[in-house]
């Protein structure tokens, strides 16, 4: 039961490179364009900093006023409840709300210093295509991986949305005597699509929509934005319309060449290496099937590697210490002593996978260093036990009694010494 048990679990437990960790930190951001560093603190970053220091549990605010920019930093006490501390913080931005200024484009954005979001593995695409075509590319990987379930999201990095341009020529503007609000009224009553009701047809009752948006950026130049006295001005007769990138916001680099990458951020408390798996699975797929034969696809950050090495180094130093201990106790001690040793290291091991799955404790570094540790504990310990009962049965006692002698005999330094040397190392598994 314990060894089947235990593999269940070693299998099913999910496999990270480090421990999820749970800051109770954030941030709130607030932007004001216009605004001077100074202005910005008196009437945005203060008000909020009062509201915020009512709270308790937090251990430091820092805060930082920039031009058209406010930061606040809100660092909690370790071990508050962290969806309580996001509400206390969301409710203290909510009360200042009414001594911000009126004309804010947006409320303030509130942010959460979280380790999960960081990126499990990022793919890079490259090579003599235009940045459209690596868009296209990174948008089919972005579909394909956001199928999995262990995936949370999926950002492409080093592609800027593209926006509608519209400039207009202030002197056209003055002479045909338009403002720029009646450009922005012309637009908003064109580019709208809206419901048109029912109608009964045929014993059949259809809805009706009447489509208005635009398709295709440039029929904005046909727009009328004024008609008097039948002298009707078009938007391209007063402004130049384009279709372009927005301002560079994201970089990708890989090396000295520009690259579109995909970013794959992993669910929380889903399993790493067969995430990977999957994900490896994709691009093959792609290279075969989507993806031209002059694509260069390359990832880097991938935590699977380290993690697929130390699971391979617990797993090769549970099971040669099993073999070495097991073939040096054999000559000093017998067989069945020695097999009594070597069995104590994969049952122990198969009961601590049980109970890090019943606590939900991943496998990671921490755990793997941890269980290294205690294998030349467990190799020690049954030593210890079984050469002093060996001792005692060579004096002459039955195996019964020297059994219960020699274990009583040892039991207390055997334990104390693995007590100590767990206190040491427990709050590192459980730090999370």
């Amino acid at each position: 039961i314990l060894i089947i048990s235990g593999i269940f679990s070693y299998m099913s437990t999910s496999k990270e490179s480090f421990p999820e960790i749970v800051f109770p930190y954030f941030s709130v951001v607030t932007i004001y364009p216009g605004t001077s560093p100074e202005d910005m603190e008196n009437l945005v970053t203060r008000p909020i900093e009062k509201q915020l220091k009512s709270i308790n549990g937090i251990k430091h605010v820092d805060s930082k006023s920039l031009q058209d920019f406010s930061m606040i930093f809100i660092e909690f006490e370790t071990g508050i409840n962290d969806m309580v501390a996001q509400t206390d913080v969301k409710d203290a931005v909510d009360k200042a709300n009414p001594e911000l200024p009126n004309d804010l484009d947006r409320d303030p954005d509130l942010f959460e210093l979280n380790f999960s979001e960081f990126p499990m593995l990022n793919i890079n695409l490259s090579g003599n295509f235009s940045t459209e075509e690596l868009n296209n590319y990174a948008e089919y990987l972005e579909e394909e991986i956001e199928k999995f379930t262990e995936v949370s999201r999926v950002d492409i990095r080093g592609v800027d949305e593209k926006e509608v341009k519209i400039m207009a020529n202030p002197h056209e503007m003055e002479a045909r005597q338009v403002n720029f609000e009646d450009i922005e009224n012309a637009i908003i009553a064109e580019n709208v699509t809206i419901s048109g009701g029912n109608v009964l047809a045929n014993g059949q009752r259809r809805a009706i929509r009447i489509l208005g948006e635009f398709e295709d950026p440039y029929q904005l130049e046909n727009i009328v934005v004024k008609n008097e006295d039948q002298n009707i001005i078009y938007l391209k007769d007063i402004a130049r319309v384009s279709f372009d990138y927005k301002e560079k916001e994201s970089y990708a680099r890989l090396g000295e060449n520009q690259v579109v990458m995909v970013d794959v951020i992993r669910r929380s408390g889903e399993n790493l290496l067969i995430l990977t798996e999957k994900v490896h699975e994709v691009l093959t797929k792609a290279k075969q099937e989507v993806f031209p034969s002059g694509l260069d696809v390359v990832i880097t950050n991938d935590q699977s590697v380290q993690t697929k090495m130390m699971v391979n180094s617990l797993e090769n130093n549970i099971i040669s210490g099993v073999i070495l201990v097991v073939l040096v106790l054999l000559f000093f001690l017998g067989t069945r002593n020695s097999m009594f040793v070597g069995l104590a290291i994969p049952l122990s091991m198969f009961i601590t996978f049980n109970i890090l799955s019943a606590f939900g404790i991943t496998i990671n570094m921490m755990v793997l260093f941890s269980l290294i540790m205690a294998l030349g504990m467990l190799v020690d310990n049954g030593i210890v036990v079984v050469e002093n009962v060996y001792r005692l049965m060579e004096e002459g006692m039955k195996p019964v009694e020297a059994t219960k002698k020699g274990v009583g005999e040892v039991a207390m330094p055997v334990i104390a010494s693995t007590a100590t040397t767990l206190a040491a190392f427990l709050p590192m598994v459980f730090w999370p």
